[in-house]
C-alpha cells in the first residue's frame, strides 16, 4: 500500500465511517462500463466542497491493488451491480494532488520536477526492477511496468487544473504542465497501459487555440454533468431523509443551501433538470445545527471580490440585479475555461458558476445567485469592495422593513429613494422590472426573517413580490404589489382584485398589503398599506 501507488482504502473509509454518509458508489457502476473504452476519460469539474476528493478515494478503494475493500463496499449500491468484483481491487491505481506539489514547490517551475519525482519513487517502491533504470518521466515507469506484468493502471489526478489557476499568468508552465499530462493520456503507450483516466477539479479543460488541450476526455461540468450529476452534490431526495434525522425543515435547507439546477442525462428531448445542494454545507449545517454561511471558510470571500471587482462592461450591473434576485442571460462558450482571458463581463460569470458561486439554468441560459449562503458571501464582498454605493443601500435595509411593519408609509418612501440614489449610476430606472430591483435590494435583509419570492403564481396572476414568515406569527407576511407611473392605491387594488393572497392561503398570521408605486416623470416614490387579520 503506497502513498501515490496503490493507495489503501482509508480516505473512503474515513468518509462510510463519519455521521453523515449518502452513498454515491452507483458512479463506480458508470466508470466500470466505460474501461478500456474511448469514453475511459472522464474529467469532473465541480466547485469546491462539492465531493470530488471523496470520490477520489472511493475510486482508490474499488481499484486499487493496495488494499481488499470487498467488505467495505458490501452495504453500498455498488455491491449489487453483477460486474462488481471483476473490478473491484484488480488494478495498479496512481492517484495525485497538484495542489499539494504547487503549495510544497519553491517556485512554481519546481512543481513538475517535484511532481514527476515523487511519483517515480513511489512507482520504485511499489515495483523494486524499476530501480536502477533511467526514464523519462514517469509515464514512461508506468508503460514499463505494463509492458512487463500486462495489468493496466487507472490514473485518478485531484486539484488537475491547480496549475491552470494558481499560476495563471506563467503560460509557458502551463504548456509544459499540459504537455506533461498528455504522457499519462494522449500517447500510444498510454492506450495500452490506461484502463481508466479521471481527472478531476474546479475548471473545465483549458482551451489552447479554441480546443480542449486534452480533448480525448468526456467532460461533467457544472453547466454539463452528463451522466455523473446526481455523485457530486446531495439531491431533494436525500436532503429529505436528513431534515427528517436532523428535525430541519426542507424549506431551510432549501433556502440557503439548494439551487444548483443541472440537467438529467437522457434522451434527446428530455429537458427534466433537478436540484443539486452544496453537500459540505449541508452536513455542516446539520453537524452544527445551525444554518449559516460556511463557505467564507473556503476562500470564497476573497475569490468573489476579486472577480466582481474587474467590473467588465455591465457586470456590476448583472451582481446588484442577481443580489436583488434577478437573473441574467449569459454566454458560456467564449469561456477559455482558466482565470486569466476575460473579454467580456460573460468569461467572469461563466468562471463564477464554474467555481459555484452562481446557478446556471441550461434551459435558458441565466445565471442567478443559487441560495442565501452564496448570497451572504456576495453581500460580504460587496462591503469591502469599491462598492460604497450598494453598501449604503444594504445599510437601509433593517430600517425599510421596521417601517413597513410599522406601517409608516412615508418613511417607507422616503428610505427606498434614498436606497435609489445610492446605486442610481448602476440600476436605469425605466421600467418596472427595474423598480423590482430596486424594491428588492431596498428589503434585502428581509431574508434574514422571510422567504422572499419573486412573480410568485397566486390567484389570477403572479404576485410581484411575496415575503413569507420562516417562523409563522413571529412577523406578518407581505404581498407587495408595485406600480409605475400610476398610484399605490391602484396596487393594493390590483392585489385584491387578482386575489394574490390567495398565495398564502396556509398562512393564519398577520398579513400585510403593500403597494409600492414610482413616478418617473417626479422621481418620488407613494406608498399604501392595508392589513388583513
Amino acid at each position: 500500500m503506497g502513498t501515490y501507488v496503490n493507495p489503501g482504502n482509508n480516505s473512503f473509509l474515513s468518509a462510510v465511517r463519519s455521521e453523515i454518509y449518502i452513498d454515491k458508489t452507483g458512479m463506480l457502476d458508470i466508470l466500470n462500463k466505460n474501461i478500456n473504452k474511448e469514453s475511459r476519460y472522464f474529467a469532473v469539474s465541480r466547485a469546491r466542497r462539492f465531493g470530488k476528493s471523496m470520490a477520489a478515494g472511493m475510486i482508490d478503494a474499488y481499484y486499487s491493488r493496495g488494499c481488499d475493500s470487498r467488505e467495505l463496499f458490501a452495504p453500498y449500491e455498488i455491491a449489487k451491480a453483477p460486474d462488481f468484483e471483476d473490478h473491484l481491487n484488480k488494478y495498479n491505481v496512481v492517484h495525485f494532488d497538484v495542489a499539494s506539489f504547487f503549495n510544497a514547490a519553491k517556485t512554481p517551475e519546481d512543481v513538475i520536477p517535484l511532481m514527476d519525482g515523487t511519483i517515480m519513487g513511489s512507482l520504485k517502491e511499489e515495483f523494486p526492477y524499476l530501480c536502477g533504470k533511467e526514464y523519462a518521466n514517469a509515464a514512461a515507469a508506468i508503460y514499463d511496468v505494463y509492458h512487463r506484468e500486462g495489468r493496466q493502471f487507472i490514473i485518478v489526478i485531484d486539484e488537475w487544473e491547480c496549475i491552470i489557476r494558481d499560476a495563471k499568468d506563467d503560460e509557458k508552465l502551463i504548456l509544459d504542465y499540459l504537455k506533461y499530462l498528455r504522457g499519462f493520456f494522449k500517447t500510444e503507450e498510454s492506450k495500452q497501459f490506461l484502463a481508466l483516466g479521471y481527472i478531476t477539479g474546479i475548471l473545465p479543460i483549458k482551451k489552447v487555440k479554441g480546443e480542449s488541450a486534452l480533448n480525448n476526455f468526456w467532460e461533467y461540468t457544472m453547466t454539463a454533468p452528463g451522466a455523473l450529476m446526481p455523485f457530486f452534490g446531495f439531491t431533494e431526495e436525500e436532503i429529505g431523509g436528513l431534515c427528517e434525522y436532523y428535525s430541519q425543515t426542507i424549506e431551510n435547507i432549501r433556502q440557503w443551501y439548494d439551487g444548483y439546477l443541472m440537467p438529467v442525462a437522457g434522451d434527446w428531448d428530455d429537458h427534466e433538470q433537478i436540484h443539486i445542494y452544496n453537500p459540505n454545507s449541508v452536513v455542516e449545517a446539520f453537524q452544527r445545527r445551525k444554518l449559516g454561511s460556511y463557505w467564507k471558510n473556503t476562500g470564497a470571500f476573497a475569490g468573489v471580490n476579486d472577480y466582481i471587482e474587474l467590473n467588465k462592461a455591465g457586470l456590476k450591473d448583472d451582481v446588484v440585479a442577481m443580489i436583488a434576485g434577478e437573473r441574467r442571460v449569459v454566454n458560456t462558450a467564449t469561456f477559455q475555461n482558466d482565470l486569466t482571458h476575460y473579454k467580456t463581463k460573460d468569461d467572469v460569470l461563466t468562471a463564477l458558476i464554474h467555481m459555484g458561486y452562481l446557478g446556471y439554468d441550461t434551459e435558458t441560459g441565466e445565471a442567478f445567485i443559487p441560495n442565501e449562503e452564496v448570497r451572504d458571501v456576495f453581500e460580504s464582498a460587496v462591503r469591502v469592495g469599491d462598492w460604497t454605493d450598494i453598501q449604503d443601500a444594504l445599510d437601509h435595509s433593517d430600517a425599510l422593513l421596521k417601517a413597513t411593519w410599522e406601517g409608516d408609509t412615508k418613511r417607507i418612501a422616503e428610505t427606498i429613494a434614498k436606497s435609489q440614489q445610492d446605486y442610481a449610476s448602476i440600476i436605469n430606472f425605466h421600467d418596472e422590472n427595474a423598480l423590482a430591483c430596486a424594491v428588492m435590494m431596498s428589503y434585502f435583509t428581509a431574508r434574514k426573517y422571510y422567504y422572499v419570492k419573486r412573480e410568485l403564481p397566486a390567484g389570477k396572476g403572479f404576485a410581484d413580490i411575496v415575503f413569507i414568515p420562516r417562523n409563522e406569527g413571529e412577523h406578518p407576511a407581505m404581498v407587495v404589489e408595485l406600480k409605475w407611473n400610476r398610484n399605490a392605491k391602484a396596487a393594493i387594488k390590483q392585489i385584491r382584485d387578482k386575489e394574490y393572497a390567495g398565495a398564502l392561503t396556509d398562512y393564519k398570521g398577520e398579513l400585510l398589503l403593500v403597494g409600492i408605486n414610482y413616478n418617473k416623470k417626479t422621481g418620488k416614490y407613494s406608498c399604501r398599506i392595508e392589513k388583513r387579520a
